[in-house]
């Protein structure tokens, strides 16, 4: 439920005192106030149109902000720091690496985004979200700051992620962290994180198409914006690219004079103790991340204690057109942290009697696909464990300007008895600011799911011409309502001219999942044979990083099993 905007003004307007007091304002209210400075979905759209003419302004705006919070680039200069970009993979590199510095004793800061279930999520110090107390108390001291500054600069407050990039430098120097590992938000070189001017390594994870309409529609184009954050004598490194991604990243390299590696295989490392690596997040494409983690972290533990003239970089064999990082002996601790390496969301399994959620917040064609891999073995595993008759059903979401046709193809693989769709908004009946987004309207979710829904079927019946399939669909266009038995369940069945699966929308995450774990005796929901006759249910969710998180917060974390 968003907030009023009666509320809102009140937030906006309330007195500057309360950044003094003991408490620096409930959790809640801080989440609420924040929530005001993320951009509707009206001024998102213009904001877009703009977007070429005013990217440039991204870095000074940021400068100012943080300098009006009393963060200078000096300042963050103090801060030691692994910056890392892409497209693919730099959440989970950037949770390697941190779990591996804080294995060596390291007091760790780590800025991801976005966040899953609880906004803190986004600001760690030593792998623990900030608590509600120190989010508030920090949150009220760059709030404030800002508030009572626009005036004397004619200024106004920054977006929703720009203000959390600040907050996170401010919690980072105010906690005086040995590391701060920065995941880039989108792009690179004109994301707010770029007003790192020395970091000590950076780091570019798989790259692919995505966020298209502001990063451009080509691989060149993207590459180009994650190569933004190189900087001149800082050793980066990479992972195994397509060549014309490749080329665009050690151009910009050589221009900005930027010594740039690409990672081993992980299977060429040696291991101090054992044979073999046992990685804590799931998932073959992993491998991939934890070599990128180890190249960053070996290259940190050398270099963050030299000044920027004096670090030094690792030299490495030729590897086509492109030097190779250094084959490590993974140490007992760097083996040590990326077993213990969690991060949530990323194929991970939720066990319930009779039910399990399979969950990952793939959102791009090549994740999807390694998610699908992922999926595909777990399940059968599971299956042939349990040995019941056993379903399995598709619960998906997308958003922005993703094509939904190459998201969903990769997971026609997975043979489903059945698909759910539904938007990113948890629940309808209890209020969460920290699952509040104002950027998309609740109209554009709800025609999302339908077109996802409609792009599966067509998908599973190619013959099918789009005039049938529209007939179809249009015949049970309304969204679900559960207000008596007989209200309306926007399905398509199969029918002796197409055959296809059941589908289904819902109008929230709750409505889904409720749908799926009723009781078999239920009479209030009418659910296919094919999940009434199953002895358990295996349910795929993905598509979202902001679906997990709504599934996740409804759900809980503690029957999560990696």
């Amino acid at each position: 439920m968003r907030p009023s905007s009666v509320f809102l003004r009140h937030l906006l307007s309330m007195s500057f005192s309360k950044a003094t007091s003991s408490c620096a304002g409930e959790f809640e209210e801080a989440v609420q106030a924040l929530n005001t400075l993320q951009t509707n979905a009206v001024v998102l759209e213009k904001i877009k149109t703009e977007r070429d003419k005013k990217r440039f302004l991204s870095i000074p705006e940021t400068i100012s902000q943080a300098n009006r919070v009393g963060i200078t680039l000096e300042d963050i200069d103090r801060l030691s720091v692994i910056h890392v970009s892409g497209t693919k993979g730099k959440g989970s590199t950037c949770a390697f690496t941190e779990r591996i510095l804080r294995c060596h004793g390291f007091r760790t800061g780590f800025f991801s985004s976005p966040h899953l279930v609880e906004v803190q999520e986004r600001i760690r110090i030593n792998g623990e979200p900030l608590g509600h107390e120190a989010f508030s108390r920090y949150f009220w001291e760059c709030f404030n700051s800002l508030q009572k500054t626009k005036t004397t600069h004619d200024a106004s407050m920054p977006p929703y992620f720009r203000f959390l990039t600040i907050m996170a430098f401010h919690v980072f120097l105010k906690e005086e962290v040995d590391v701060a590992i920065m995941e880039v938000g989108i792009g690179g070189e004109y994301d707010c994180t770029n007003i790192v001017r020395f970091p000590v390594v950076c780091g570019v994870s798989s790259l692919g198409l995505d966020h298209t309409s502001i990063l451009g529609d080509t691989i060149e184009k993207i590459a180009w914006h994650k190569a933004g954050i190189f900087k001149p004598g800082v050793p980066a490194v990479t992972v195994p690219q397509p060549d014309n991604a490749i080329d665009v990243l050690m151009k910009r390299a050589s221009e900005i004079k930027c010594p740039l590696y690409v990672a081993p295989d992980f299977e060429e490392y040696s291991w101090q103790e054992s044979n073999h690596a046992a990685l804590g997040i799931p998932g073959k494409m992993q491998a991939l991340n934890a070599s990128l983690a180890l190249q960053l972290s070996h290259t940190w533990l050398e270099n963050h204690h030299k000044c920027v003239e004096e670090r030094t970089c690792f030299t490495g064999n030729n590897h086509g057109k492109i030097s190779k990082g250094k084959i490590l002996t993974v140490t007992k601790v760097m083996e040590r942290g990326l077993a213990a390496t969690s991060w949530l969301g990323r194929n991970q399994t939720i066990y319930h009697p009779d039910l399990t959620f399979y969950i990952d917040g793939a959102h791009t064609p090549r994740s999807i696909e390694a998610c699908v891999d992922w999926f595909t073995e777990a399940s059968a595993k599971e299956a042939k464990k349990l040995n019941k008759r056993v379903v399995r059903v598709l619960l998906f979401n997308m958003t922005g300007d993703r094509k939904a046709e190459s998201l969903l193809d990769p997971l026609l693989v997975c043979q489903f008895d059945c698909a759910v769709f539904c938007p990113n908004i948890a629940t309808w009946t209890l209020s969460n600011a920290d699952q509040t987004n104002l950027t998309v309207s609740l109209n554009s979710q709800l025609e999302k799911c339908h077109e996802n829904r409609r792009c599966f079927l067509s998908l599973l019946k190619p013959a099918v011409n789009s005039q049938q399939l529209s007939a179809q669909l249009g015949q049970t266009s309304e969204h679900v309502s559960y207000e008596s038995e007989d209200s309306g369940i926007d399905s398509q069945r199969s029918s002796p001219e197409v055959e296809t699966i059941p589908t289904f929308t819902f109008q929230s995450i709750q409505e889904a999942l409720d749908w799926l774990s009723q009781d078999k005796d239920s009479k209030s929901r009418r659910r296919p044979n094919v999940i009434e006759s199953a002895e358990h249910i295996q349910v795929l969710c993905t598509g979202s990083l902001h679906l997990i998180g709504g599934i996740l917060s409804l759900t809980g974390t503690e029957n999560i099993r990696r």
